[in-house]
């Protein structure tokens, strides 16, 4: 394998190492006045499995794609697929300004005192009687609502498919890129441990940036990806003329 591969991985993992549901929510488990270890460690635990999981599912789907690509090369080059890949770029860049409304209306709740969708979901890990169960469960709903916009995640899925290091080569990668993925968390809890009252500062001012920006990053990547894919799009309709 290239190293510019095994960089490439290296650098994706790290970014998705910063996205709310392997950073943000262990944060909010940090901040609180007593820290459980075994909940914290168990939720990255549970995280990384489902991620390593679902990149498993999403390569054996890209090995089947590749075995059929030479059937969809006419249907991805008809006009009827661009157009609806138009209407798909468009759609996700329409969607990316809600999540920019979404932003707005956190920040009304939490002026009124209410908590939003995710907060409630992240306490429910943190209470003093939570049990590892109900954080195995959030672990699973934080992976599942954030998996749609890990774009990071999907390109390293895409350089795993053309590594050329065969099924089990590729499984075996990836479990250390969910490693990578949860490295942060674990060393600031760490940090948290060890050096609780110096550290305690700096992880409610993450929390708190997390918390204000989660919903503006995805709605800056859904804007991203919708404008790149409408733009492809229309300029494979000019050529087609």
């Amino acid at each position: 394998m290239e190293l510019t591969v095994l960089g490439g991985l290296a650098v994706l993992a790290l970014v998705d190492s910063t996205s709310f549901g392997t950073l943000g929510v262990p944060v909010w488990m940090l901040v609180q006045p007593t820290v459980r270890r075994t909940a914290v460690l168990t939720y990255l635990a549970v995280i990384a499995a489902f991620y390593w999981v679902l990149g498993l599912v999403l390569l054996i789907g890209a090995e089947a794609l590749g075995d059929v690509a030479g059937s969809l090369t006419d249907l991805t080059t008809s006009r009827a697929f661009i157009i609806a890949q138009l209407v798909v770029g468009v759609t996700l860049f329409l969607a990316s300004f809600g999540f920019t409304r979404k932003r707005g209306d956190a920040r009304r709740a939490r002026r009124r005192g209410r908590p939003t969708r995710m907060e409630r979901l992240t306490s429910r890990a943190v209470g003093e009687g939570a049990s590892l169960r109900t954080v195995t469960t959030v672990a699973v709903v934080a992976g599942v609502i954030e998996a749609a916009s890990m774009l990071p995640y999907l390109g390293a899925i895409g350089l795993l498919t053309t590594a050329g290091l065969g099924f089990v080569g590729n499984a075996g990668l990836l479990a250390a890129y969910v490693v990578v993925m949860i490295v942060p968390a674990l060393i600031l809890l760490g940090l948290r441990l060890a050096v609780h009252d110096r550290v305690t500062p700096m992880l409610q001012r993450v929390n708190a940036w997390l918390q204000r920006s989660k919903d503006e990053m995805v709605g800056w990547v859904l804007g991203i990806l919708g404008f790149l894919v409408a733009t492809d799009a229309y300029q494979r309709l000019q050529s087609l003329g």
